[in-house]
């Protein structure tokens, strides 16, 4: 068992959205767990986009992990966008990010928050995994591999 495929559901895995920009996706992405999770959306915005502002989230290889702290939140949660037209995230290759895991924790989940953050690192350094990702025919398959994959 891994700490990723818990976080997702099929409510979450997202494949083949377009976005014009990651505004949009983290505007996407607040209504969607405020939605799922009963947050508030401005709340989940507002913590995607300073946290961006900081600094890009994308790892390279068409990859990005937004992240923010959520006061309220009980429980880390995810959603999985696999995107149709790749957005720009200031990466550190300069690739354009086709596979978003966006994560939300607890204000206070420092070991969980960074645990879970190492092990996507894991999930999305496997070359192999992300090109199975990027061709998974449906958030069913996908979620299967998820929950197949172990760090």
């Amino acid at each position: 068992m891994n700490l990723i495929a818990p976080l997702l559901s099929l409510d979450t895995t997202l494949l083949d959205l377009s976005f014009s920009s990651k505004k949009k996706l983290f505007e996407h992405a607040a209504d969607l767990f405020a939605q799922t999770h009963g947050l508030k959306s401005t709340d989940i915005f507002t913590s995607l986009f300073e946290r961006e502002r900081l600094g890009s989230t994308a790892l390279g290889y068409g990859i990005a992990i937004p992240h923010g702290r959520i006061k309220g939140l009980k429980d880390a949660c995810g959603a999985l966008y696999r995107l149709s037209t790749p957005l720009d995230f200031d990466a550190p290759d300069n690739q354009p990010v086709s596979l978003c895991f966006i994560l939300l924790v607890p204000k206070d989940a420092n070991e969980r928050h960074l645990q879970i953050l190492g092990e996507l690192a894991q999930l999305f350094g496997d070359e192999v995994m992300r090109t199975n990702m990027l061709a998974a025919a449906s958030p069913d398959d996908l979620l299967a591999m998820l929950n197949a994959w172990s760090s």
